[in-house]
């Protein structure tokens, strides 16, 4: 049962009396021509209370609260659901290929004309030929050219340290660390102090 209109006025036990009387009651609706009791129908937590006779504007009303009433919040589960999925691309495997998830890379790398997606010290081949490429296939995801042949993404930093002036080496797994350009340096210490990527 999703709501319960309720006269006040009834044979026997009123309204107030029966709804007193309900446990795990569901939304309820008091329909009287008794405007003396909306107060102690609120008090019982009713979602509306209706004056005889119902207009037609006033019941649209009243359904509407109790939509909005009976739209419950979405569990983790349900809204993890709703989510696009996993941002993913193509790395070489043997003839063939298998799709590795965005999230689960720390940089890419240019080496050779070729663009290696990396989780660490463990580098992976891609189909592209220069870091623009993956620039453009995922343009929201903020990552940082940090030196002209290294794309970091900030998000998979864990730690900063200074190296020579004016620049900094970034942790991005145990023992591995990227060195980040000058001229990149004051960029990649807000984007990481931040938190905007």
């Amino acid at each position: 049962m999703d709501v319960i209109f309720l006269d006040i006025q009834m044979p026997g036990p009123n309204g107030m009396e029966v709804l007193a009387e309900v446990p795990n009651c569901p939304p309820v609706v008091f329909v009287t021509a008794h405007a003396t009791y909306a107060v102690r129908a609120f008090e019982l937590a009713a979602v509306d209370y209706l004056l005889k006779p119902v207009f037609e504007d006033r019941l649209g009303k009243c359904l509407q609260r109790l939509r909005n009433h009976l739209i419950r919040p979405l569990s983790p589960s349900e809204l993890k659901a709703l989510l696009p999925p996993p941002a993913r691309f193509p790395i070489r495997a043997g003839d063939g290929e298998i799709f590795m998830e965005l999230e689960l890379v720390t940089h890419f790398e240019l080496e050779h004309e070729r663009v290696w997606a990396c989780r660490g010290l463990n580098r992976y081949v891609t189909r592209w030929t220069a870091l623009s490429e993956v620039e453009e296939a995922f343009p929201d995801d903020g990552m940082l050219r940090i030196q002209r042949h290294l794309l970091l993404r900030p998000q998979m930093v864990k730690g900063v340290r200074p190296t020579t002036v004016g620049r900094i080496k970034v942790l991005i797994a145990p023992k591995v660390e990227l060195t980040v350009s000058r001229a990149m340096t004051p960029r990649t210490r807000e984007c990481i102090r931040t938190g905007t990527v």
